[in-house]
């Protein structure tokens, strides 16, 4: 009964005019950035941070949350029609997608999507409506020891399952923890990397690194890539809709993308490029008209479209309860949750109850808003398409100087958020992952204070991380993280046979 009237108190604040109008603007910029090629939730999020320091925190997370939503449906439009997926969890989706719209079944593919995004990203907000709590009060048994081993976790998953290259995952990361680690060590008072500079002592903003790494460097590589690229739309024919069959192959794979969707969003590499993936390879190996797949079957848009939405709430969940982020752009939210001195985790629901409940219920709210928003106007949508992409990314370069310099009016967080963006830029065009740097940026200060503290009570015995069951289990867990991805291999070399593949991808590592 707690959680119902915590629920309702929640939908009481989110119900305001001011929260909705909120809300609107978050699924509307969301939609917007997800169907232009090449700019992400993570993007839009970490370049509208500077703007929302006048907000109050609970409008600014609906915002947010609104933004990372509509994001998640706005990718599926260029993937259907443009072959170009919006963000990297829609890559599933240009498989059937694009061939539905070269087919002249373009609206029923965005019907499906837009659809199986309403079903599932309701369903999944219920899971996290009723499961969030309960892993909140588990979560508050953790010891030192514990957010030590589980920040492990976090950074072993990220790397070594995510992206091509299990070195390149691991430099991404040491990048992160080293900028992490810039300013004043709060223990000892040395100052540690700044090399002088005193606009390092207080350590590098978060802000300036999440707006230099994506929007800056994104917007460069994507620039770069201007001249490489042909972009062909295919124009909708028809109405927006399903006949009745292709509702009956529909909603079997909006369940299930739900199904995947959720739990999979929840796990330490999770995101929504695995469950989409993984939706898609199910519905292939699920539908009785599997010769249609790579010609336009609609369970291949039906069951990525719904996972991805369905794993948008499973991210919340580890975000909320434990203070680990499993997705850039959940990264990009706790850095907004501590520019707000908020610090998501278990104490998260005692202390800020508000907030949370009106987070999750503006969940429910911007997802009606975005099939109320995305069916009928999607010719619309599609206009945006037109926009010279040169225009938009000179856009981005001067929100993100004027946003960042607001922030303290000073040059060197300028100098220092161009510096970092020409290292995306070279991460991106070297095929490094961005987010493991993110990462550690974000969690290094965590890792680190939980670290000494647990040294500290347990007088300096490091086995105090193996002696405690729930940390040796994290651990544990986190080398299975690190083997996983050589698991054939290596069976296949203990079984005396050739090894064919090579080293198990779970996902691009690109930013979402």
């Amino acid at each position: 009964m707690d959680l119902l009237a915590h629920l309702l108190n929640g939908f009481a604040t989110a119900l305001t005019p001011h929260n909705l109008l909120l809300a609107a603007i978050g699924v509307t910029l969301g939609t917007l950035v997800g169907v232009l090629p090449g700019i992400g939730p993570a993007l839009t999020v970490a370049l509208l941070l500077p703007l929302t320091y006048a907000f109050d925190p609970i409008g600014a997370f609906i915002m947010f949350a609104g933004i990372y939503y509509g994001g998640m449906y706005g990718g599926s439009t260029t993937s259907i029609l443009l072959n170009t997926p919006g963000e990297s969890a829609s890559v599933a989706t240009t498989f059937e997608g694009f061939q539905m719209a070269k087919a002249g079944r373009g609206g029923a593919a965005l019907a499906t999507a837009a659809l199986g995004s309403f079903v599932a990203g309701t369903l999944s907000t219920l899971a996290l409506t009723f499961v969030a709590p309960l892993i909140a009060n588990v979560a508050l048994l953790f010891q030192p020891a514990d957010y030590f081993a589980l920040t492990v976790l976090a950074f072993v998953s990220v790397t070594a399952l995510v992206g091509r290259s299990l070195l390149r995952g691991m430099i991404s990361l040491f990048i992160g923890l080293f900028i992490g680690l810039i300013g004043i060590d709060v223990l000892s008072g040395q100052a540690r990397f700044t090399f002088g500079v005193v606009e390092l002592l207080d350590g590098l903003d978060i802000v300036v690194v999440a707006v230099g790494l994506f929007a800056v460097g994104e917007a460069l590589y994507v620039a770069s890539r201007l001249r490489h690229t042909h972009e062909e739309i295919v124009p909708v024919r028809g109405g927006v809709w399903m006949t009745r069959e292709e509702w009956r192959r529909s909603w079997r794979p909006w369940l299930r993308g739900a199904l995947i969707g959720f739990p999979l969003g929840a796990l330490p590499a999770g995101g929504a490029e695995i469950p989409t993936f993984l939706s898609y390879a199910l519905e292939k190996r699920l539908s009785q008209q599997r010769h249609e797949f790579g010609h336009g079957a609609i369970e291949g848009v039906a069951g990525p479209e719904a996972a991805n939405n369905a794993a948008f709430s499973g991210v919340l969940v580890p975000l909320l309860t434990l203070g680990i982020p499993t997705s850039a752009t959940a990264a990009i939210l706790l850095a907004a949750f501590q520019i707000y001195n908020l610090q998501p985790g278990p104490l998260l629901f005692r202390n800020a109850p508000d907030l949370v409940w009106a987070l999750i219920a503006s969940l429910y709210i911007g997802n009606v808003m975005l099939l109320i928003l995305n069916l009928p106007l999607i010719r619309i949508w599609v206009l945006l398409l037109a926009i010279p992409r040169a225009v938009l990314y000179a856009a981005i370069l001067v929100f993100a100087t004027l946003g960042v310099y607001s922030i303290a009016n000073s040059a060197v967080d300028v100098l220092v958020m161009y510096a970092i963006g020409a290292l995306g830029f070279l991460m991106r065009r070297y095929d490094f992952p961005v987010g493991p740097t993110v990462l550690g940026v974000i969690l290094m200060p965590l890792a680190e204070a939980q670290f000494r503290r647990a040294l500290s009570i347990s007088q300096g015995d490091l086995t105090v991380f193996v002696r405690r069951p729930l940390s040796l289990a994290l651990l544990l867990a986190a080398l299975a993280a690190l083997l996983l991805p050589y698991l054939p291999a290596l069976i296949a070399r203990l079984r005396g046979q050739p090894t064919t593949g090579g080293r198990l991808i779970f996902g691009e590592g690109r930013e979402d």
